[in-house]
């Protein structure tokens, strides 16, 4: 029963809400009360029991394994909902607003989950970091207000602040998991002085801090608690890059830090470039790290910074253990290709290789057998949808939903989800999804190998002189006619096209082409030079009583001029069929149009539509034209 509820999962889009039970046939569940309006957010509890979405008028939670509703909060304009550990508590969360009796609207609400009652309200006008960070028994809560600290009692909501701690300059708290928690607290770098971590103990929060380090180039900073809340990695960042290498700012550095104060040190990353993913092993004895510019490189790390395995360079930039430490996935999304590379930890060897091009969200599910890729709007507009794929590869379900805003599983605590078997479990046959989608996908069609061409150019057809000539003796295609080495009918030789039955000249002939980039730069001495030499060949061409020679050089576009004897003549084009009109002839053409023109607009007149001012302009110049014609000797 664990198993088949592991594999429950929710999705919230634009024009659906559902959830979906598990494998081996991923049903809907049918008694889920969908919203009748799109929704926010939706949140389950961290225990996997409890479930809960906001709409616009209100908050509704519902019991996750059999998606009854157990209590509905009416509270209007409800932007981000959160649970405490246990699902005792629901925190909610909405836009500030200002009264005009000047008291602060107390936008941060926590309720009791199962009687929906109001236990106490703060006002928060960020909604970054929002949330009550609470002890994984939920015997203490905290939140940073300002520089300052505050603890509360969870069960003594009404005896509000219990202890606080001012840190000058904190930009950021996070409270670790565990049974002794610990606070981590940044301060920002400012001023020229150094950005720091502080980490006290919350039992003791008065107290010295257990441990402290300081650092430059630390304007920001990522901050992850293992699984026992021993150790603690702290990522530093600037927000701008000094060596304008990278415009997501520059990675200060990555330090492992002990809770207890016994041990901290920066972790040795041996290639330049940013940080773009870490993780904690579920074990919280070591972590792995995927940095430096593309392609990245990935290493696994002891709990004391030291190298346990290297998995080399690939493009990616996204790093999971699956629940149980057993599987390690390692990933490119964004704008990389969605390859996923799956590693078993014990033999460090890689396990199969997922093609999941486009996702924008990623997760192990709760027993550590199956991963669920997402295409999320509005990241992309198009193929929304969610995959999900067993550790070995196959993929056992596909779902396609327009407009897919959120999806996650249905949390399960690794105590109650079933254990990883000794050997990576077999995959279960597809659901009737993927085979649906198989017959209905088209098959991808090759690309056959090819020259380039640009997108302007594609599904058209090449013309002829780039086509490959089967005749030809080395097979290759003739651009130009330049790599032609037959002197057959229709085929250029030394960059001219022969013509059938003419003879060929000894004497080199100028081609077009070459001759017109050098005309514009000869002087004209060098041009007189040139024609009496061109008139002595054909004096001597005469004397010897030899027919002219009639070659065709290919100019630069590829088309054919005639050359005889070196003087050339482009055959005329139909953009250039004026060129040989006289001017009267053109300017007879030319008012020709324009009577045309005029008669389909009179046309127009008589029917009833309405023309605008210089139509009817032109239509009185009609008499004007005709006595120029007139004049021309052309009767109109």
């Amino acid at each position: 029963m664990a198993s088949q509820l592991s594999q429950q999962y929710a999705f919230r889009a634009q024009k659906s809400f559902g959830l979906v039970g598990g494998t081996p046939n991923y049903d809907p569940i049918e008694s889920f009360q969908a919203p009748e309006v799109p929704a926010r957010t939706y949140q389950y509890s961290a225990d996997g029991r409890l479930f809960a979405y906001a709409i616009p008028t209100g908050v509704r939670i519902f019991q996750a394994e059999s998606a009854q509703l157990i209590q509905e909060l009416t509270l209007p304009n409800i932007v981000d909902i959160s649970f405490s550990p246990r699902g005792t508590y629901l925190s909610t969360w909405e836009r500030p607003q200002k009264f005009e009796d000047g008291t602060q609207h107390k936008n941060l609400r926590v309720f009791s989950a199962s009687t929906g009652e109001e236990l106490i309200a703060f006002s928060q006008k960020s909604q970054e970091g929002w949330e009550l960070q609470y002890t994984i028994s939920e015997s203490h809560a905290v939140r940073l207000v300002g520089q300052e600290i505050q603890v509360f009692k969870p069960a003594e909501w009404s005896k509000g602040i219990v202890d606080k701690l001012k840190v000058e300059g904190a930009t950021s708290v996070t409270l670790s998991p565990g049974l002794n928690p610990s606070v981590a607290v940044f301060v920002a770098e400012k001023k020229g002085q150094p950005a720091s971590v502080k980490i006290y103990s919350l039992a003791s929060l008065a107290g010295l801090p257990t441990c402290q380090k300081t650092f430059f180039k630390a304007q920001s900073s990522q901050i992850k608690w293992n699984t026992l809340g021993t150790q603690v990695l702290v990522l530093t960042q600037t927000d701008v890059d000094q060596a304008n290498k990278s415009y997501y700012g520059e990675t200060g550095g990555l330090y492992l830090l002990s809770a207890a104060g016994n041990f901290d040190c920066r972790v040795t990353l041996d290639k330049d470039g940013p940080v773009h993913d870490l993780a904690w092993s579920p074990n919280s004895k070591e972590f792995g790290v995927v940095y430096g510019f593309m392609p990245a490189k990935t290493m696994l790390f002891d709990q004391r910074a030291r190298s346990l395995h290297d998995f080399g360079t690939a493009f990616c930039n996204f790093l999971s253990f699956n629940p149980q430490g057993r599987l390690i996935a390692l990933a490119g999304f964004g704008n990389l290709a969605g390859k996923v590379d799956i590693f078993d930890r014990r033999t460090l060897t890689k396990v199969t290789t997922i093609d999941a091009s486009n996702t924008s969200h990623c997760e192990w599910s709760p027993d550590g057998r199956f991963l669920l890729t997402a295409t999320l709007s509005p990241r992309l507009r198009v193929d929304n949808g969610i995959k999900i794929w067993h550790c070995t590869g196959p993929l056992v379900h596909i779902q396609h939903i327009e407009e897919l805003y959120q999806t996650s599983w249905r949390p399960i605590p690794v105590d109650a989800a079933p254990p990883f078997p000794q050997n990576i479990p077999p995959s279960p046959p597809p659901a009737a999804s993927v085979l649906q989608h198989v017959a209905v996908a088209k098959p991808t069609p090759t690309r056959p190998a090819g020259a380039y061409r640009p997108p302007g150019a594609r599904g058209l057809e090449a013309s002829s002189v780039y086509k490959r000539e089967d005749d030809s003796p080395s097979g290759q295609s003739t651009p130009n006619g330049r790599y032609s080495r037959s002197p057959a009918p229709g085929r250029f030789q030394n960059g001219r096209r022969h013509v059938p039955g003419a003879p060929t000249s000894p004497s080199p002939v100028r081609q077009a082409g070459a001759d017109q980039e050098k005309r514009g730069r000869k002087r004209k001495s060098a041009k007189d030079k040139e024609g009496k030499k061109d008139g002595a060949a054909k004096k001597d061409s005469a004397e010897a009583g030899t027919l002219p020679s009639i070659d065709i050089p290919a100019n630069g576009n590829g088309e054919a001029e005639l050359a005889v004897n070196g003087a050339t003549s482009v055959p005329p084009t139909p953009g250039g069929a004026d060129l040989g009109l006289d001017p009267i002839a053109k300017k007879v053409r030319n008012l020709s149009k324009k009577l045309k023109a005029i008669d389909e607009l009179k046309e127009k007149q008589k029917k009833g539509e309405r023309l605008e001012a210089t139509q009817l302009k032109k239509i009185d110049t009609e008499a004007e034209i005709r006595k120029e014609l007139s004049g021309l000797g052309i009767t109109p």
